[in-house]
């Protein structure tokens, strides 16, 4: 990426993020900070030695949970587009490929940019992303959002398979060439849409999972704005001196 010293990016993961950090986090996303979040999902407190985290799916054994986690974990893309981001996408630690194009689209976009990377943790919760990378099934278990295709997806030399929005307001499945099916039945993806984007960040098996930029929409930035009131109150009479602006308005005497 070019210049990467005039970007800022917080690394984090999904205990820090999702947990303590939470708020934080939602605060950053709603202001629309000119900052790349870039949050590591492995569904496990790594660094802390395998305790269960606000991703970690219901009934998760860890050193915390020995009887299996009852907690409903948090969709980090669902709660980042709840939180109003101008960017919300998703990628896979080892798609070096792909990861790299959704990071430098992080990177040019002016506001916050979120990304979930879901990163395997060799240590505490191996496989824990194994339907998505494992060569023999990631084809049917991912689709990848690209503004202005199709949401196709599916194995080389098999019939293509893509995202249908059905008369009940669902997505659904559908093959081309099966029953009439054509590639103009298939769902565009627009990433200006935030019910949209809200159904694809929620898709899991059998459905693929989303990745790519899912969201992404322009919004003042908050260093911009706060800049410019500064302007405006620079421009305003008294300004710059602290006695006028101590004196100036309503004052009280107290004896």
């Amino acid at each position: 990426i070019a210049n990467p010293e005039l970007s800022v990016w917080q690394i984090t993961g999904d205990g820090d993020a999702l947990s303590i950090g939470g708020n934080h986090l939602i605060h950053a996303l709603r202001r629309n900070l000119d900052i790349q979040i870039l949050l590591f999902n492995n569904r496990i407190y790594g660094l802390t030695k395998g305790q269960y985290s606000p991703t970690s799916e219901p009934g998760k054994k860890t050193k915390s949970t020995p009887m299996g986690s009852i907690d409903h974990p948090i969709e980090p893309c669902a709660l980042a587009l709840g939180a109003d981001a101008t960017f919300v996408a998703r990628a896979v630690d080892v798609f070096v490929k792909h990861q790299r194009k959704v990071l430098t689209e992080a990177y040019h976009h002016k506001g916050t940019s979120f990304i979930e990377l879901f990163q395997n943790c060799n240590i505490f919760n191996d496989g824990a992303f194994a339907h998505i990378t494992n060569k023999k099934t990631k084809e049917d278990a991912v689709v990848y959002c690209n503004h202005g295709e199709p949401l196709t997806f599916g194995k080389k030399g098999e019939p293509v398979k893509g995202l249908h929005l059905n008369k009940s307001l669902e997505l659904e499945v559908l093959t081309i060439g099966e029953n009439g099916i054509t590639e103009d039945d298939i769902l565009v993806h627009d990433e200006t849409n935030m019910i949209l984007a809200t159904m694809l960040v929620r898709l899991k098996p059998p459905f693929p999972v989303a990745m790519g930029v899912i969201y992404r929409v322009e919004r003042a930035c908050y260093e911009d704005v706060i800049h410019q009131q500064i302007k405006e109150a620079k421009s305003k009479p008294n300004s710059g001196d602290i006695s006028k602006l101590l004196y100036s308005n309503n004052t009280w005497v107290v004896d």
